[in-house]
């Protein structure tokens, strides 16, 4: 069998021009690599919400550094015939230790029931009590700076 010199030829053309490319393709490929890792990475350092809101219920310390003083708290006026909410603040020095443990039996006991959810939606998380037939009713706002968790705002 004989071989034409110029097929010969062709197959190493095809070859050398295949191969060596401008190597972007490979560079592009790396780069959206590169580029999901640092996002796995930000994830990574996103603080999960449960874990961070179980330490603020547990240590006062850690539950001071993770609010942002002066706080904004918006609460119901009962002294005021329209029920309008009035604006207020709370300083550091003034602030109680807040405890949003739940356990689903709070809503089944004989006195103070109420029921507890947590909504996020972009940065924020939202923690809702809704008290059952007793006038529980508050709301926490807590917005993640940073990778980190921070009580921003409360109404009660």
């Amino acid at each position: 069998m004989k071989i034409d010199p110029v097929v010969l030829f062709i197959i190493p053309f095809f070859l050398f021009v295949n191969c060596s490319g401008n190597g972007n393709g490979n560079r592009e490929q790396a780069g959206e690599i590169g580029t999901t890792a640092q996002e796995s990475r930000n994830q990574a350092e996103e603080e999960d919400f449960y874990q961070f809101l179980d330490k603020f219920n547990r240590e006062r310390i850690f539950q001071m550094e993770r609010i942002i003083f002066p706080i904004t708290v918006s609460a119901t006026d009962a002294s005021q015939i329209t029920l309008a909410p009035t604006e207020g603040v709370i300083e550091k020095k003034d602030w109680e230790l807040l405890d949003l443990s739940y356990d689903s039996t709070f809503v089944s006991r004989d006195y103070d029931k109420y029921t507890q959810t947590v909504e996020f939606v972009k940065d924020t998380a939202h923690v809702a009590l809704r008290g059952v037939d007793n006038g529980i009713y508050a709301d926490y706002y807590f917005r993640l700076i940073d990778g980190k968790w921070y009580l921003v705002t409360l109404m009660e």
